[in-house]
């Protein structure tokens, strides 16, 4: 068994054949049949009349959905109590759902007492099982956690219209059962992931294991890293998961002297909820066991890669019982789609740098669309904006799916028919990780609000497999090998197999609406007729129902020769609506027997005695209805849980064809070009792409060249000339290419980058008590642990918050080191004595960025321009930081003073300033060598252009070695 509260096939709780209905029951329900045949007639017939009685008769009714109600039908508010469905038999649950919930308390205190065992067995005062920071005695946790499982399970119970849980700031969230999707991905991105973490003891210490679930998504992904002491991979994974709740063994935190890792974790998440577990349940057999029950069979070869990760499965096995204990349901057996994912398969980049780079969100407006992430983002559907947005946040490293990616972007803006054929189709299907999600859920109370989330998830479960034949239409003609690819996936017998075997129990008109009346009327005819008896006979009580708050409403206006309708809403049932414009009431007042009364505008809204009534009545036949067809459904659900791989290959198709649609137009909206693939970064004319979606037009372009025999670029320039913006703009480029999108540029070659780090900003820190300084070294500290020859590391603006002498210290001796390194690095600084490495160092490159001096037109004034161009040097500009100085408000003395001083300390320095010309000569064999290994390596051109090419890198040799010589001869 899974958990040992698992409902297994044949069990009482499992909704048994009609011979287990007691005959009690089975006389009332005839009596009510024998009752409505004779005042119907006979059923011949009786379900196409009913319903289309019921239809005609709703086209009088309109609509009315409350602020704040939810889109979805459920249950009336003034519903007197749940249906508590217990394991005696289907008569039982039918009986318990018209009277009030006597099962309710027990109910709930059960799962209270379970939560209690789960978190608080062996807990004694001052143990490791206290929350490290809470200063809330043990019994006072205790009683916190005892409400949240009374409030987990009132949710649980409760009708569609109670608080969600996810109300509670901090606290997991139940499962919304009335689950309602959109194909728009407008939607924030809510936190709804739970993460359980571990990592290894004694010797072991520094091995992690991860495990995660999305709320909304089937899907468990395991991971098993090494970190090192500052446990970067961990940091980083958790910042891109953006966790609602963190899962921690309880031995984590002893008496509030948490690990090294427990306490980074609560330092760095200060707004998560951290829950301490017994370390018991991290358990790594058990974990392997819920794994090999839960995953589906064709996700089966991720076993061979964990079940020697003995952490993730720990975690695993404590997230698991975790998620039963917080969701009160189990996944059904062979449906969870189980991912294992190492740290080496995709490009890391830290929560410090994705901030500063703004890849998902704006520093300055946190809804504000100027982001990578805003600038790519065209998607339709949700699971393609959570694609994109997990891709930018971890850019790939595999070049031939790069590749591949870039094949495919390239066939959709050649091929337009193909690309808004796509679009259309794609645009039609709603979050199916999220309805594949509350289908795999078995949920262990039968309530009135399951039974009607189970019905509208089959509905568009049938809405979206009638989908897929036009999406793979569109696939068919493709040439790409990944459209290809997709087109075989969804080329799938399966895929008509489900829907056969829905359209033999779902009427074939059963489809998935908006307006809640709509809607509860398809739920109401879902299921086929003559499948089940009592339903036709419910639903024909449903129907005379409908019909007599028709006639009612019609006999009342007539009555007082008013122009009144009927109008329904989820909290109010059905009640009377009349327009007050051109209406006289008698006396100015409505009868006596409209109560209830609310004023909007022109409008006014009532009910009556009777028609409240009635409601009670039409509320008590949706309930026999949702759960006689849930009992269908629930049948149903079973046959389809065997096929269900093919869903998660429909979920990937349409999630990623989603993101190459988005960033394929993304391509349409600006010039963007292909990138290739070498050991060097060379981008010509390339453009900031958030700055040119803010201005509108196209921004001032740069070239970047970085290569393995040029590794370093120093770049120099006034302030506000552009630095922090071209230092961004490579960044960026690089992610870009990294994920598979084209490029702002005319040209671009990328070398694929495992990491990418950022340090840019001077800010304090006043969370840790730590100077502007103390942050530089912190994060440069970082960096210089973590980088490799492959990393992306761009600095700005390093050593500004000491004394000049020790930043340039500091400064010489962290270049030297990322010198040796060979990683690519971009360096901006003021300090322009660091240009000097440039003559110690054949690698080093120094850069700058450009101004004119335009003078006035009286000819004394000089007025600086910024050009934003970039250019080879160091830059010449002396005293740009006294010009920026002279436009505020401080005396000219002063400044005066400041410019006389700065003059003399500068020509004392530059003075020093010299090159050697034996450097001089190893710079330029360095630099010729380095090409010409280059050219072996990714050179294209045909035998004449190379032959040129190397004819012009010798001239350049001999002009550089001719350049030194001359430099010794003028010494001597």
């Amino acid at each position: 068994m899974f958990f040992t509260e698992e409902v297994t096939p044949g069990s009482s709780s499992e909704p048994g054949p009609s011979s287990s209905t007691p005959a009690q029951w089975q006389l009332n329900m005839r009596g009510r049949a024998d009752r409505i045949s004779s005042s119907v007639g006979s059923s011949g017939g009786g379900y196409s009349n009913s319903r289309a009685a019921c239809e005609s008769s709703q086209m009088f009714f309109t609509e009315e959905v409350t602020p704040g109600s939810s889109s979805e039908p459920g249950p009336s508010s003034s519903t007197p109590a749940q249906w508590q469905l217990n394991t005696r038999g289907r008569a039982d649950r039918i009986s318990s759902s018209v009277g009030s919930s006597g099962d309710g308390y027990s109910n709930s205190r059960a799962a209270c007492e379970s939560s209690q065992m789960f978190f608080t067995e062996e807990v004694t005062p001052g143990s490791s099982s206290e929350p490290g920071a809470s200063s809330s005695t043990p019994a006072q946790w205790q009683m916190q956690i005892s409400g949240r499982a009374n409030r987990i399970s009132s949710s649980v119970g409760s009708s569609a219209h109670s608080t969600p849980a996810l109300s509670h700031p901090g606290r997991t969230p139940q499962r919304d059962l009335n689950m309602t999707t959109s194909s728009s991905a407008s939607a924030s991105h809510a936190s709804s992931v739970i993460v359980a973490v571990v990592e290894g003891r004694g010797l072991a210490r520094g091995e992690i294991g991860m495990a995660s679930i999305n709320v909304k998504c089937p899907e468990l992904v395991l991971s098993q890293f090494a970190d090192t002491g500052t446990y970067a991979k961990v940091i980083t994974k958790l910042h891109n998961l953006m966790p609602l709740e963190i899962l921690m063994p309880d031995t984590a935190s002893v008496k509030g002297q948490g690990t090294k890792l427990y306490n980074l974790i609560t330092e760095s998440f200060p707004s998560v909820t951290f829950t301490p577990v017994l370390r018991k349940y991290f358990n790594e057999k058990k974990g392997l066991e819920y794994t090999l029950q839960l995953c589906v069979p064709e996700f089966n070869t991720v076993l061979m890669e964990v079940q020697t990760k003995y952490y993730c499965l720990a975690s695993a096995s404590a997230l698991l019982k975790y998620f039963e204990f917080v969701q009160n349901s189990i996944y059904a057996p062979k449906s969870l789609k189980v991912v294992f994912t190492g740290s080496e398969q995709t490009a890391m980049i830290d929560a410090i740098s994705a901030s500063n780079l703004e890849l998902v969100v704006n520093q300055r407006d946190h809804r504000s669309e100027h982001t990578l992430f805003g600038v790519l983002n065209y998607t339709k559907t949700a699971g393609g904006e959570r694609r994109l947005r997990s891709n930018i946040l971890e850019p790939l490293l595999d070049e031939v799916t790069i590749n591949s990616r870039l094949d495919t972007i390239e066939e959709l803006l050649q091929n337009e028919e193909l690309f808004f054929g796509l679009k259309n189709a794609i645009a039609q299907f709603p979050d199916i990780d999220e309805l594949l999600s509350a289908l795999v859920q078995v949920p262990k109370q039968e309530t009135v609000p399951v039974a009607e989330a189970k019905i509208t998830q089959i509905i568009k479960l049938k809405h979206i497999l009638e989908l897929v034949p036009s999406l793979k239409a569109m696939l068919q003609h493709s040439k790409t090998p990944l459209l290809e690819a997709y087109y075989t996936s969804l080329d799938d017998s399966r895929f008509n197999s489900i829907l056969d075997q829905i359209k033999s129990l779902i009427n074939d008109d059963t489809s998935y609406m908006k307006g809640s009346l709509t809607m509860r009327t398809q739920k109401c005819y879902a299921v086929r007729p003559n499948v089940s008896e009592f339903l036709d006979i419910a639903r024909r009580a449903y129907t005379e129902v409908i019909d007599d708050i028709a006639e009612l409403v019609a006999q009342l206006g007539e009555k007082y020769s008013l122009p009144l309708r009927t109008s329904f809403s989820n909290t109010r049932g059905f009640f009377i609506q009349m327009r007050l414009e051109g209406v006289v009431l008698p006396a100015g007042k409505l009868p006596e027997g409209f109560i209830r009364v609310t004023r909007q505008k022109n409008n006014c809204s009532f009910t009556t005695v009777d028609l409240m009534k009635m409601n009670d009545h039409c509320e008590e036949a949706l309930k026999d209805i949702f759960h006689m067809s849930y009992v269908v459904v629930s049948k149903l659900l079973n046959e389809v849980y065997e096929q269900i791989y093919c869903l998660y290959k429909l979920s990937d198709a349409v999630s990623m064809l989603d993101m190459l649609l988005s960033l394929a137009h993304a391509c349409t909206v600006s010039d963007y070009v292909r990138p290739e693939f070498t050991d060097t970064l060379a981008i010509k004319k390339g453009r900031h792409p958030i700055l040119e979606r803010i201005s509108g037009q196209e921004p001032i372009s740069n070239n970047i060249y970085i290569s393995e025999g040029s590794n370093f670029v120093i770049l120099t320039g006034p302030n506000m000339s552009g630095k922090s913006t071209y230092l961004k703009q490579v960044a960026l480029c690089q992610i870009m290419a990294q994920i598979g999108s084209f490029l702002p540029a005319e040209y671009a070659s990328v070398r694929i980058a495992d990491q990418i780090f950022t340090r840019i900003g001077v800010d304090d820190d006043f969370e840790t008590n730590s100077s502007t300084f103390m942050v530089e070294m912190k994060e440069v500290s970082y960096i210089i642990h973590n980088a490799s020859n492959k990393s992306l590391i761009i600095i700005d603006e390093l050593g500004r918050g000491t004394s000049p002498e020790e930043g340039i210290g500091i400064c010489h001796s962290i270049c030297e080191f990322f010198i040796n390194i060979k990683a690519f690095t971009l360096f901006a600084t003021h300090f322009l004595e660091l240009c000097q490495l440039e003559t110690l160092y054949p690698n080093v490159e120094n850069q700058h960025m450009q101004v004119q001096h335009v003078r006035a037109g009286d000819g004394r004034a000089e007025k600086v321009v910024y050009t934003y161009q970039l250019s080879r040097g160091h830059s010449e500009e002396r005293n740009y930081g006294i010009r920026a100085a002279e436009m505020t408000n401080l005396p000219p003395e002063v400044i005066q003073e400041a410019k006389t001083v700065s003059a003399k300390i500068s020509q004392k320095l530059w003075a020093k300033h010299y090159s050697d010309p034996a450097t001089r000569k190893q710079r330029a064999d360095y630099r010729l060598a380095t090409r010409l290994l280059q050219t072996a390596r990714n050179s294209r051109l045909d035998p004449e252009s190379l032959r040129h090419y190397l004819k012009a890198l010798k001239r350049q040799y001999e002009a550089e070695i001719h350049n030194a010589t001359e430099s010794v001869e003028i010494e001597e």
